[in-house]
């Protein structure tokens, strides 16, 4: 082949090798490769933070959750919701959150105003909250009561020692604000009869211990410890307790964290948690 064949032939080659290259860019930008889809037998682990309060049912209901999304692994962070929310804040995987009372859930939620989001933190999915359940404050006392204690009242005079929880725990704020409606928050205080627990699971297991007088916990955890309900607060005593839940804006697994929120709403997994104690919130 002459010279002039072989300068043809080397054209040719780059004009080729620069057509491929442009085929493969988009608008003139570089090619892109697709995702793909996830498997459809592919095994999702989708995590949920969730008060405490919650622990036996969320465990019971994720059990019959295998029948209806078997490609759906859940994994549970159970805490108090003051402890679950500073971990979202930092940046902690989670995609669904279940609180103990709006609070929490209000400091993630950019649609509430600077009274209830101070910090103006937009980190949950707000179309996706729910109020998803009740409970009710209940007062429990050790097996046999043995200071008799029967009411809220008699805190003031019988108990010796109370077991509440801190006030960055909803059961705790929920504490606070009984006693401070009946007059005796400060005295307890300032007696040193009040201890304290970082959740209501330890609130209740000082109470099943007898190591104090009496407890403030919620209904669904005395019935989950077998403890005593001696009186329950009515709503002139403390605000109603809501369980709030939404989908986290970052989560990593936004489609199977809203079924499993449909889930937990249908009237099967609603039988499990009236069974213990919740109400569907209405």
């Amino acid at each position: 082949m002459n010279d002039k064949g072989k300068r043809m032939l080397c054209v040719m080659a780059a004009a080729g090798l620069l057509a491929g290259g442009l085929a493969g860019c988009g608008n003139g930008g570089p090619a892109e490769t697709k995702k793909e889809a996830p498997h459809a037998n592919e095994t999702v682990e989708l995590t949920v933070f969730a008060a405490a309060s919650m622990m036996e049912t969320l465990t019971e209901l994720a059990e019959s959750y295998k029948a209806v999304a078997p490609n759906v692994k859940l994994t549970f962070n159970f805490d108090s919701s003051g402890t679950l929310k500073t971990q979202i804040e930092e940046g902690a995987d989670c995609d669904l959150f279940i609180s103990a009372a709006q609070k929490q859930m209000n400091q993630l939620d950019v649609s509430k105003d600077a009274a209830g989001n101070p910090g103006g933190l937009g980190l949950i999915d707000a179309a996706t909250r729910v109020d998803l359940l009740e409970n009710k404050v209940a007062l429990v006392v050790p097996e046999g009561n043995p200071a008799g204690i029967r009411s809220f009242d008699d805190i003031g005079t019988k108990c010796d020692l109370i077991a509440l929880g801190n006030d960055d725990v909803p059961v705790g704020q929920y504490s606070e604000e009984i006693l401070t409606g009946l007059g005796l928050l400060d005295a307890l205080e300032s007696a040193y009869k009040i201890t304290y627990g970082s959740n209501v699971k330890e609130v209740a297991t000082q109470v099943a211990e007898g190591s104090v007088d009496c407890g403030i916990i919620y209904a669904t955890d005395a019935f989950a410890a077998g403890l005593t309900i001696v009186d329950q607060a009515a709503k002139d005593l403390c605000k109603q307790v809501v369980y709030p839940a939404a989908v986290l804006k970052a989560a990593p697994h936004p489609d199977e964290a809203r079924a499993f929120l449909d889930y937990l709403q249908s009237d099967a997994a609603i039988k499990v948690f009236e069974a213990v104690g919740f109400a569907k919130a209405g």
